[in-house]
Order: C-alpha cells, then sequence, then structure tokens
C-alpha cells in the first residue's frame, strides 16, 4: 500500500519536498536578514496552513476554531518559553541576527507530512472532508505547528521594535 501511495503521488510534491528540505536546511544556520525576510517564511507556513484548513474543512466551522486555538495557544506557550529570544537586532546594519536551529525545518517537515498524510487519507476515504473529529484534529496540527512558527516571527517583530529609538513626538 505504502509503494502504492507513493507511487501515486504527483511529482511536484517531492519537488516541494526538495524546496522545503533547502528552505529547512539554511535555517539551521546563523544569518543576518532583514525583518521582512526573517518574517517572510512564519507568514507563508501559517498562511498556507490556513489555506488547507480552508481547502478542505471550509464548510466545519469546528476545524477553523480549532486552527485558530491552536495558533493562539501554540503563539501563547512558544512566548512563555522564549521561542526566538537568542534574535539579535544589529542596530549598525539595520538586521536581525537569527541563530541557526533545527526548529523551523522540524516544523516544515511537520507540516508537510501532516498534509501529505490528510491528503493521501482523503484518496482514500473522500467522506474524510465531512468527518468532524478527522477535520479537527488536522486543523488543530496545522494551527499548532502554524503558531510556533508565527510567534518566531512576532519575536522578530517584538526585537527589531524594542531596539529602534523611541520615536520623538513633537
Amino acid at each position: 500500500m505504502l509503494i502504492g501511495i507513493l507511487q501515486h503521488t504527483p511529482h511536484w510534491v517531492w519537488g516541494l519536498l526538495a524546496v522545503l528540505v533547502s528552505l529547512g536546511i539554511k535555517q539551521t544556520l546563523p544569518r543576518r536578514r532583514t525583518l521582512r525576510s526573517a518574517t517572510a517564511v512564519p507568514i507563508a507556513m501559517t498562511s498556507l496552513s490556513f489555506y488547507g484548513v480552508m481547502s478542505v474543512f471550509a464548510q466545519q466551522s469546528i476545524a477553523l476554531a480549532a486552527w485558530a486555538a491552536a495558533v493562539l495557544a501554540a503563539v501563547a506557550l512558544s512566548h512563555a518559553v522564549g521561542v526566538g529570544s537568542k534574535t539579535r537586532w544589529l542596530a549598525c546594519e539595520q538586521r536581525l541576527l537569527v541563530p541557526g536551529s533545527w526548529v523551523p525545518m522540524m516544523l516544515i517537515l511537520g507540516l508537510f507530512v501532516i498534509r501529505f498524510g490528510a491528503n493521501v487519507m482523503l484518496a482514500i476515504h473522500p467522506d474524510l472532508s465531512i468527518d468532524r473529529l478527522f477535520g479537527l484534529l488536522v486543523s488543530f496540527a496545522y494551527g499548532a505547528f502554524s503558531g510556533i512558527f508565527l510567534a518566531r516571527g512576532l519575536a522578530m517583530w517584538r526585537i527589531a521594535r524594542q531596539a529602534q529609538p523611541p520615536s520623538m513626538a513633537y
């Protein structure tokens, strides 16, 4: 069965996986990044997970609620444990110094595996698209992974904003 699934997977999916792995590997190295480029991946991954929920479970309000609750919980928990706290603002360069981490790679692969697995299950059992429990679980997983990504992006915005001198009001 696994061989059949792999054989029937469109070739572009493997290309996408290669791009995602490449992106994840780049995240393992410390880099100087603009605020915009440092937050692009979290925004993109959050948007893609939201699209994943809406494209399959749009008729299930519980799925959207699960996604939103998971995003909010993951952002709050990530903030509480200090996600992104090792990032530094380099004022002279107007850039962030983002330490390398394997966490983005794991999050990227986690989202890919969830999306791939959900799509395989939906291809085998199309009726799962109206199954409330399936929609809730998949959406919650998408939201949890995305929330961690989003928390990392928000931490970078916070670090950059706190490092900026307060504007003078006249």
